[in-house]
């Protein structure tokens, strides 16, 4: 974790002085720094690609897989206060059909060469200072397949299959369904040719811990396959059969959880939270009334995680900000922002947790997928429940027995849908994928919406496709049945 700074550095060294090469063979090496690297290792590469998988931009606040707080406003976790920017859903904003270049630039590019370098047996993939080669290009393909996933699940068919060659700067868009097929085999395949020898070395997330990663793969798999439930809802289709090999895989159990680690020590590497609220001192979030309302709708009146999840104001109250609504709000002291422990300087990012895994099984087991029945589902619903609680540390065994929790099998996909919402806390681009799949909770838009009645169910295409490629930007909309960039269209498996 002492050498994250070192790595990024090395990283950024090497595209700048990549933007000059054409300049410097004109005066041979005359102005070629020979103290400086002309190409980053591959623990610097897969550092920096893994830094910027969760967080972005100048000073590192802009998060964008897991704690992104837009993703947190789709999601309905948290509101916007005391002015809107994406909650009124405008389909014709500039904040609606944000750019994904950065993670093509920053992260998908730098693994692409991670697996480049170890293939050819490169000196900067060496594997006495790197970790072993067939390790370094399967943790480097796993961490592309989830990019990717989590990038065609905001936008829909994106550049795959002729992206990140330099060479074609007009790559074609693949439709989602090829994307996902493939990914489960980059998953599969990555985890196969894994040996014995050592993790990598710039491996800030595990720590070379090749165990953790065929359990990344593994639960990827199986949050993928489920994703699919639309297009292959039936026990033997398509999506239960990649479910059961996910299974069989051994993803994380009940007590597990896969994070990023932030650290508190390290400017570089807050918390994005902890960057919006102490060092920015911006009060523009709160957690929403929509998320405190469910929480609350429970026998008990409460639910052990809401303390954790917001901040108790006086009285001994979390108070919700009603969501999308334009008021000039004041946030502190009148409604609860995110709770201190989520928004440290070394806070982690949840990855993947245990919880997602049962409700997962749960849902698998109501539909048929694995056998079992309510008998099992029932089972995954009370382990996904104490799962979460004890990820924050309430353990209360005795809550998922209270009045609209306890397991109905009448409402039991509802039931399961709307736990793991709760449970996916700030991990707000997943609980809203998790929303338009299975519509759990009843998310509706807040009073000063732009878009009519409904959540959007797609962000759009940065305008910059339009002009930079337009022809396969045209391609991309026509073969996925679309007239324009809507907001509103659905991607491949968000079937109505």
């Amino acid at each position: 974790m002492k050498n994250i700074k070192r790595y990024i550095y090395m990283a950024i060294g090497v595209s700048i002085l990549a933007s000059g090469c054409n300049k410097f063979r004109e005066f041979g090496d005359t102005n070629v720094d020979q103290t400086r690297v002309a190409k980053a290792a591959t623990k610097a590469l897969l550092t920096y690609a893994l830094q910027k998988s969760q967080v972005n931009g100048a000073t590192n606040t802009n998060a964008t897989t897991t704690l992104s707080s837009t993703g947190a406003i789709f999601g309905q976790h948290i509101s916007e206060g005391p002015y809107l920017t994406v909650s009124p859903f405008n389909d014709a904003g500039s904040t609606l059909n944000p750019s994904y270049y950065s993670f093509y630039s920053e992260v998908l590019k730098n693994l692409n060469q991670v697996i480049t370098f170890a293939k050819a047996g490169a000196p900067e993939a060496d594997a006495a200072a790197n970790g072993s080669l067939n390790n370094q290009i399967a943790v480097a393909r796993i961490m592309k397949a989830y990019v990717f996933w989590k990038v065609t699940d905001r936008w829909g068919d994106v550049p795959y299959t002729e992206a990140l060659n330099s060479n074609n700067i007009t790559p074609k868009f693949s439709k989602q369904e090829d994307i996902y097929k493939d990914l489960f085999k980059e998953l599969k395949e990555a985890v196969a040719q894994m040996d014995g020898g050592a993790g990598p070395t710039g491996d800030i997330m595990f720590g070379g811990d090749m165990a953790s990663w065929k359990k990344f793969a593994a639960t990827q798999r199986l949050l993928m396959a489920l994703r699919l439930s639309k297009v292959y809802p039936n026990a033997g289709d398509f999506a239960a059969t990649e479910f059961a090999s996910a299974v069989a895989a051994s993803p994380l159990t009940a007590s597990e959880t896969l994070t990023y680690k932030f650290l508190s020590g390290d400017p570089n590497n807050y918390n994005p939270w902890y960057n919006n609220y102490s060092i920015s001192n911006r009060n523009d979030f709160a957690i929403s009334k929509t998320l405190v309302n469910i929480m609350k709708n429970n026998g008990t009146g409460t639910d052990p995680r809401l303390p954790v999840y917001g901040e108790v104001l006086a009285g001994n109250q979390v108070i919700g900000l009603e969501f999308g609504t334009q008021v000039q709000t004041n946030i502190p002291n009148s409604y609860s922002r995110i709770g201190s422990t989520l928004r440290g300087a070394g806070s982690p990012a949840y990855i993947f947790t245990g919880a997602q895994v049962q409700f997962a099984l749960a849902e698998a087991a109501k539909r048929g997928w694995i056998s079992g029945g309510d008998v099992s589902a029932a089972t995954y619903y009370n382990a996904g429940i104490d799962a979460s609680l004890a990820q924050y540390g309430v353990t209360d065994p005795t809550f998922k027995t209270v009045t609209g929790i306890l397991y109905n099998p009448t409402t039991a996909l509802q039931q399961i849908g709307t736990q793991r919402w709760i449970a996916l806390y700030l991990d707000g681009w997943e609980a809203w994928s998790e929303f338009r799949r299975t519509g759990f909770p009843a998310l509706v838009p807040g009073p000063n919406s732009q878009n009519g009645t409904v959540i959007p169910r797609r962000v759009g295409y940065p305008t910059a496709d339009q002009t930079t490629n337009r022809d396969n930007y045209n391609a991309a909309i026509a073969q996925q049945g679309w007239t324009n960039n809507s907001i509103n269209n659905r991607v491949w498996w968000d079937k109505p």
